[in-house]
């Protein structure tokens, strides 16, 4: 009875992220690029930012530093896994994929800014003697974080779209096809949004009510507290990942990397200026600095990134590296 529960738990769980993931492509699918990965970007982080301000607030020991995990994971499982399997998948598929450049560096030039005042910047400060910013620091941090994801968001979908559509356009007969769905989607879409609502509600509190018995686990098996961190983060970005994999096999990786690339910005973006609220007025400690090991897997993956997305072809190879760095990063946060 004691183990029933919880997995009566993860299954409903799993079911509502599953759910997530329908409305969520319905909505995209109704919106179009590049509002639709921006919508289930936006969708995907509110699940994070509930699930960290929630753990926070719990104040159980190492809750200060739970935002800093799930926003490093989140990073990587972006970068490295999400990209790494999409590009994998796709090019098995169709030997090789094609991307504009012009959207994929900017997004990556954000997450670089984004990713090194957040996590890496605290180590080197000396107003406070630990890994964490000062308040003032956190001000402006979360503000710049800010600032970043409204410019990203605003280049996205206002005043450089066609950065970020297909490279290729669609044929005339598939976006009769379009417009048709688009069409039908009209009469539901307010139903789709209030089904997308109650699913994203439903995995916060199942998330919420599946902790404690997750935390035990891992303090059993004695695993390090950052792999709560993963399993958050990996939680979260379930419904992009599954259809960011889903987007590269249609030989569509342009939207795909919107989606993954989108929701990593998202992530530092939206999550880092919440919970730095939500720290300064409950007055509850927050580090968020990474260790050094940390440090060179960010640098490392943001090198390689900015490399394989340089050139607006994606090939098997380019899989192949990111996986193999994701895999390091899970190998060196189980045995650290």
């Amino acid at each position: 009875m004691t183990f029933m529960l919880p997995f009566i738990i993860s299954v409903l769980l799993i079911a509502s992220v599953l759910t997530a993931v329908h409305q969520a492509e319905k909505i995209a699918h109704h919106l179009g690029e590049p509002f639709g990965a921006f919508v289930l970007a936006v969708s995907v982080t509110v699940i994070e930012v509930a699930l960290i301000i929630s753990m926070m607030l719990a104040g159980k020991e190492g809750s200060d530093l739970i935002a800093r995990d799930t926003v490093f994971s989140a990073i990587m499982i972006v970068m490295n896994g999400v990209v790494g399997i999409s590009i994998l998948m796709g090019c098995l598929k169709h030997h090789e994929l094609s991307f504009r450049v012009e959207g994929t560096n900017p997004a990556l030039a954000v997450i670089s800014a984004l990713a090194t005042l957040t996590l890496v910047l605290p180590v080197y400060t000396t107003t406070t003697t630990g890994i964490d910013y000062s308040q003032s620091q956190l001000i402006f941090v979360g503000i710049a974080s800010l600032v970043l994801y409204g410019a990203f968001v605003f280049i996205q979908t206002v005043r450089h779209t066609e950065y970020f559509l297909p490279v290729e356009p669609l044929k005339k007969e598939a976006m009769e096809v379009q417009d048709f769905h688009d069409g039908q989607e009209n009469i539901n879409i307010w139903v789709t949004g209030l089904f997308l609502v109650i699913a994203l509600v439903s995995v916060v509190i199942l998330a919420k009510l599946l902790s404690p018995s997750l935390e035990a686990g891992l303090s059993q098996v004695g695993a390090p507290k950052a792999v709560l961190g993963v399993i958050i983060a990996a939680l979260v970005l379930l419904p992009e990942s599954i259809t960011a994999v889903k987007l590269a096999l249609q030989n569509k990786l342009q939207i795909s990397l919107n989606l993954a690339l989108g929701s990593a910005i998202a992530s530092i973006g939206l999550t880092i200026p919440s919970v730095a609220v939500i720290s300064i007025l409950f007055d509850l400690p927050l580090s968020l600095g990474i260790n050094s090991v940390g440090i060179v897997l960010l640098l490392l993956s943001l090198m390689v990134g900015l490399m394989n997305l340089a050139t607006g072809r994606a090939t098997l190879l380019s899989g192949i590296v990111q996986l193999v760095i994701f895999c390091s990063y899970l190998f060196l946060t189980l045995v650290p």
